[in-house]
């Protein structure tokens, strides 16, 4: 597929395999077949393959949308909260959805990616900055401690991918994300 910019057909099609992808993958795991995915998005398998050349290179999109919807969310939560620390909480929520993904797209996502692939580390960049934004506005607003740190936090978090998988992983996840955001709130200037 060429660089260019895609038709508006092309591009419909381009996202609605993308999200076709992303839930398949979150409730699936990654070996869904290719074909299921297309049908779920509403296209043929030959579109499917008119985006992305193979398996790894629709886990590989999948896996960058996800992220960006994740850290693109951060400007417009900021917007919608008067409290810095309550758009960190819908973050969260996010971030189960991202998790769920990921953990969904496990080996497939592993083995799409070579070992000298730099998107574990530009994914990790990009999260870690979009924390570091709702940090800063948490200070700022005086709803978050001012001492607290994005990489810290990012270590933190990183704890859901501990929970093992079952019927009760969500709700634990909410929990523990939960217990994280309640420990940024201790010293700071508000009582949010």
């Amino acid at each position: 597929m060429s660089g260019g910019p895609l038709r508006a057909d092309a591009a419909r099609n381009r996202a609605k395999l993308l999200a076709a992808a992303i839930d398949a993958f979150g409730q699936d795991g990654a070996d869904v077949p290719l074909e299921t995915i297309a049908a779920r998005a509403g296209v043929g398998v030959g579109t499917l393959y008119r985006h992305f050349s193979n398996r790894e290179a629709l886990v590989e999109a999948a896996y960058r949308q996800e992220v960006a919807a994740l850290c693109d969310a951060v400007p417009d939560l900021l917007d919608r909260h008067p409290l810095a620390v309550d758009a960190l909480r819908e973050w969260s929520v996010r971030f189960v959805h991202y998790a769920a993904t990921k953990r969904g797209m496990g080996s497939a996502l592993r083995s799409a990616v070579g070992a000298d692939s730099n998107l574990f580390s530009q994914t990790r960049e990009r999260i870690v900055g979009a924390l570091a934004l709702l940090l800063a506005a948490g200070a700022a607003d005086g709803s978050t401690r001012p001492d607290a740190d994005a990489d810290d936090l990012w270590i933190a978090m990183g704890g859901v991918w501990n929970i093992p998988l079952g019927e009760a992983w969500e709700g634990q996840v909410r929990r523990l994300l939960d217990l994280v955001i309640d420990g940024l709130r201790y010293g700071a200037r508000t009582t949010a």
